[in-house]
């Protein structure tokens, strides 16, 4: 290969690359972010003129706030890239939290309660996932379902108590929720590993590559041979153990719980899931979206407190960045094509 051409394969391929960093939503996420970061430390002073916004007790509250919705926003991605949905994350977490509260507050181990909740979320996951795989229910429909049923039982075995007593193991329960690990949350760590698995599970191993085929043409993913209602299934469990995950974190970090835990976190995961660049209509999204659209949609609720925002309106503007990232998508896709 002489020299000139040797120079145009590498700048086709540095083209190339510039080009799917272009089209790439978690990649424009990742700057608006940056962007924002730059505007609060800017704005977020108080009337003194102190710095509110950049500082260690406010970047700990976002990381530990965002690595929760994180957390099952890796699981959410999963689901919406074969082209579903789970509406029932935020009471999947409620019950699994009040089963880890409830199983600790009559004095056995933390181990126990860990599994407790752990085993009440996948049963959750089960029942989706086998009502939406293998007997073709809506994903929309089911998950709707499961969020009133999840609810629902979390105040009846609550009997609408709070728990906030966790028996002989307490302290260690409390510190795996709240404690650091090298100065780092535990649940951020969670959900870092969280997001290395998935991305390697999404680009390295057959099943990643069967939920995109899934999403994208779920007929021709069958005819090619895909497992497709087991793939299904295993989707949807490891959304609800997800949800799981972050409700044994958050309740140890709380130190507390309650049945309203988990309202209407179903809406921020998926507000996460989609502004990181998964796509409802199945088929595209990564582990890193699911991060940094978690990242970007704490940074907004943060933001909006500092400035003084009432926070009813929270609510608003998450949504008005669904829209915005959707049609973001669909602008993209259509230049693309």
């Amino acid at each position: 290969m002489t020299d000139s051409s040797l120079t145009k394969a590498i700048d086709s391929q540095t083209h190339s690359v510039w080009q799917q960093l272009y089209r790439s939503q978690p990649f424009w996420v990742t700057i608006a972010a940056i962007g924002l970061c730059v505007v609060l430390s800017w704005a977020g002073t108080d009337s003194r003129g102190e710095q509110v916004f950049f500082t260690a007790q406010n970047f700990n509250n976002v990381a530990l706030n965002f690595s929760f919705i994180g957390i099952i926003a890796i699981g959410m991605t999963a689901v919406i890239i074969t082209a579903g949905i789970d509406l029932s994350v935020g009471s999947v977490m409620g019950l699994s939290g009040i089963a880890t509260g409830l199983t600790l507050s009559s004095g056995y181990g933390v181990e126990a309660g860990i599994a407790a909740g752990l085993l009440t979320a996948l049963a959750c996951g089960l029942v989706n996932g086998f009502l939406i795989s293998y007997v073709g229910l809506s994903p929309f429909v089911v998950t709707l379902g499961m969020l009133s049923i999840c609810r629902s039982l979390a105040l009846v075995v609550s009997n609408n108590k709070m728990f906030y007593e966790f028996g002989p193991d307490e302290d260690l329960f409390v510190s795996i929720g709240g404690g650091s690990y090298f100065g780092i949350a535990n649940s951020l760590v969670l959900m870092l590993i969280l997001t290395i698995f998935l991305g390697f599970m999404l680009n390295y191993t057959a099943w990643g590559r069967h939920l995109y085929a899934i999403g994208s043409n779920e007929n021709a993913a069958t005819m090619t041979g895909v497992p497709v209602k087991a793939v299904k299934m295993s989707a949807y469990l490891f959304c609800s153990l997800t949800a799981g995950m972050s409700a044994i974190m958050i309740v140890g970090w709380m130190g507390s719980v309650t049945n309203a835990l988990g309202m209407i976190y179903e809406l921020r995961v998926i507000a996460s899931a989609v502004i990181g660049g998964a796509d409802l209509m199945g088929g595209v999204g990564s582990a890193y979206g699911a991060l940094i659209g978690s990242f970007l949609v704490e940074l907004i609720r943060n933001g909006l407190l500092m400035a003084g925002v009432d926070p009813y309106w929270q609510g608003t503007f998450v949504g008005l960045f669904i829209i915005f990232a959707v049609a973001l998508e669909r602008i993209r896709s259509h230049q693309s094509s």
